[in-house]
């Protein structure tokens, strides 16, 4: 296995795909770390609610954006069979079942405080995520139709103007979530909604303007996105729904799982929650990193499955997951180091709920600091059974470990053996290990077969 490493060319090769992709979903990841940072300084409770609410609202995204993730590795493989027009095509399609699913997961954003009302809260936190909800039900479908765009453009490997894009887009919506929330220059502050409002302006923004690079960039129009009339296609469609399914039942498991844990922080009390919304703040920093490797991995794979080179694909996964372990085990160090830092930028030492949301937040940063290695690993090998057009068993591991281990586990921890908090994290833990390690194993056994195979018919022929 050894000798994967060694090959010099493809790991270089996945590294350019992986560095802009990396920076982009961080800086993503950003924007909602710099909204909590601005409303984390009104009181804890805001940022409870904050929390809380774009959890569950993250949640329908991603859902939606892994159904969604299909139409990068329909290109993928297009763009490995030498057939540009089809990957355009692809594109074209994905917007279409962006609409489909788009709209009415923009109504489920605006009535999430509704369905939180059901899960026992506190209710000064019920009632601070509605006017947040209002705000940010605005950000679903322009997040989607950009979801489109990148998926394309990391599939042929140039994910720089993503990066560029996003990166900017951080600043801009730090100053505009700052200045509705608190007012100013004419504009009186308008609080929560104000910090959803900015969001979503800034999504619409990021969109147009990739879409506008994608129009305007000579070397893509080949791909003929935007030459073709835009009209249905059932066939694609159809594939983009069957294969995005088990995908996007995957990651509803697993956002569902983080989610729900979010849920059962708020049940304990409101200082868990607030805590457990700090701490994943951070713990998100090095998976999004890693998820840039997961989507160059899944690209690279799905490149070697569409040009019939399946030594290639399991090539690519490999030295993925290496590449993505590796930069994980040197950042579990960071919070070991530096929790205190970490939880000032959050919440002000003046608010009253500090000493205890503090000592909380401590407790979980150490216990994040030993799974997120394994969380990045699942992510990683999860991407790369994509590329291999692999989704239903994946789908198995992830409901075995997250909800099973992960939820059923930490749930007994906290509530039953009186863990409180902590007893959620380490039962997280231990779903993200088993996860992460079955889904490295099925990806390394099927690579391996589909590599077999094809070799037998190669000499066949």
């Amino acid at each position: 296995m050894i000798n994967y490493f060694k090959n010099r060319a493809e790991t270089v090769t996945l590294i350019r795909i992986a560095l802009p992709l990396s920076a982009a979903y961080l800086a993503e990841f950003s924007m909602f770390v710099t909204t909590k940072m601005v409303v984390g300084k009104l009181g804890y409770m805001e940022l409870a609610a904050v929390g809380i609410a774009g959890h569950l609202s993250f949640e329908v995204l991603v859902i939606l954006m892994g159904l969604l993730s299909i139409v990068g590795v329909l290109c993928a493989q297009a763009e490995g069979a030498g057939n540009k027009k089809q990957a355009g095509l692809a594109v074209r399609q994905g917007f279409f079942v962006c609409l489909l699913l788009g709209i009415p997961a923009t109504i489920l954003v605006w009535h999430l405080d509704s369905i939180l009302g059901l899960t026992n809260q506190d209710s000064n936190i019920l009632e601070l995520t509605a006017p947040y909800l209002r705000g940010l039900s605005g950000f679903v479908l322009p997040v989607l139709f950009f979801a489109v765009l990148r998926n394309f453009i990391s599939a042929l490997a140039r994910p720089k103007a993503v990066m560029v894009i996003t990166g900017i887009a951080v600043l801009v919506n730090y100053l505009l979530t700052l200045w509705l929330v608190h007012g100013g220059w004419g504009m009186p502050p308008l609080g929560l909604f104000g910090a959803g409002l900015a969001t979503s302006v800034v999504s619409w923004l990021m969109f147009f303007v990739l879409l506008w690079y994608v129009y305007r960039t000579a070397d893509l129009r080949g791909y003929e996105v935007f030459a073709e009339r835009w009209k249905l296609d059932i066939p694609i469609c159809k594939e983009i729904m069957i294969l995005g399914l088990p995908v996007a039942g995957l990651v509803f498991l697993e956002v569902g799982m983080f989610a729900t844990a979010s849920i059962l922080s708020g049940v304990i009390s409101a200082e868990t929650l607030a805590a457990f919304e700090i701490v994943m703040a951070w713990a998100g920093i090095p998976f999004v990193i890693a998820l840039g490797v997961a989507e160059a991995t899944m690209v690279r794979v799905a490149h070697g499955v569409g040009s019939n080179r399946l030594d290639t694909a399991r090539k690519s996964g490999i030295i993925g997951m290496f590449i993505g372990v590796s930069i994980l085990v040197v950042m579990m160090i960071i919070p070991l180091g530096f929790a205190t830092y970490i939880i000032d930028i959050f919440i002000a030492p003046s608010d009253p709920g500090f000493i205890a949301v503090s000592l909380l937040s401590i407790e979980f940063l150490f216990i994040a600091a030993i799974f997120q290695v394994f969380d990045g690993l699942q992510a990683i090998s999860a991407r790369a059974l994509r590329g291999l057009k692999d989704s239903v068993t994946p789908l198995w591991i992830a409901g075995f470990g997250y909800w099973i281990l992960g939820i059923g586990f930490g749930s007994w921890l906290a509530f039953w053996r009186n863990f409180g908090g902590a007893g959620l994290w380490w039962g997280l833990a231990m779903g993200l290990t088993a996860t992460g390690l079955l889904l490295t194993f099925r990806f390394l056994q099927l690579s391996k077969r589909l590599e077999l195979k094809s070799s037998v018919n190669h000499k066949t022929l």
